[in-house]
């Protein structure tokens, strides 16, 4: 059983919670499980979704990934990352108000789509860099013959099961201390318990912490 998180007056912001995966694996489904666990036990959260499509440069995206319109792999890389800029001053005022920000996809993905298409890997991070750090990375891990089991798979321009098989594999060169990684073939139910229980630990321990901006500095 998830107790929820004690009200402590040394509360000063809230905790950056990242889901990333290949697609299909499970990222949406356990972001809003845990928003709304979360919500239901009286804390403060808000849920993201990368790329935010609600913006100018998101209609942008919005529009390329469903027309499957060729676009120079350098300038749709650097529009995903003009589109993480653009929410950062608003993704840093929830955080400091205290409330704890779900991500669903954020720069790592954007690295490894690009990446995968053999852009070279550090100038793929470099647009990125000094963006919000998050405080957790829950990887869902799944490979893309097993992705490609699951309903609207092949939706989108990139859910090709090769494609998906080289995103994965540049994930696994960017993965960090702070990510968990999960195996994503497990049940809803699994998966979540333990990503609930690992999600008020975090939230508890960045209690009076200061909030990073240093994504990828050296």
């Amino acid at each position: 059983m998830i107790l929820p998180v004690e009200k402590s007056k040394s509360s000063i912001r809230g905790a950056f919670i990242l889901f990333e995966g290949c697609d299909r694996a499970g990222k949406s489904t356990q972001a809003a499980k845990l928003f709304e666990s979360l919500d239901a036990l009286g804390v403060p959260v808000k849920l993201w979704k990368f790329p935010d499509r609600t913006t100018l440069i998101g209609h942008m995206i919005d529009k390329y990934l469903k027309s499957g319109h060729d676009l120079d792999d350098r300038a749709i890389h650097l529009l995903f990352s003009a589109n993480r800029w653009e929410c950062k001053s608003v993704m840093k005022d929830i955080l400091l108000d205290g409330t704890t920000l779900i991500v669903d996809r954020y720069a790592y993905s954007g690295v490894a789509y690009s990446a995968a298409k053999d852009l070279e890997l550090e100038w793929c991070k470099s647009p990125d860099i000094g963006l919000l750090t998050p405080d957790i990375v829950f990887f869902m891990d799944m490979k893309a013959e097993e992705a490609a089991k699951r309903g609207g798979f092949g939706e989108e321009l990139y859910e090709k099961k090769e494609f998906q098989e080289k995103v994965r594999d540049v994930f696994m060169l960017l993965k960090e201390r702070t990510w968990e990684t999960l195996d994503a073939r497990k049940s809803v139910t699994e998966l979540y318990e333990h990503i609930g229980k690992m999600s008020l630990k975090i939230i508890q321990e960045c209690k009076g912490l200061p909030l990073k901006e240093d994504l990828w500095k050296s």
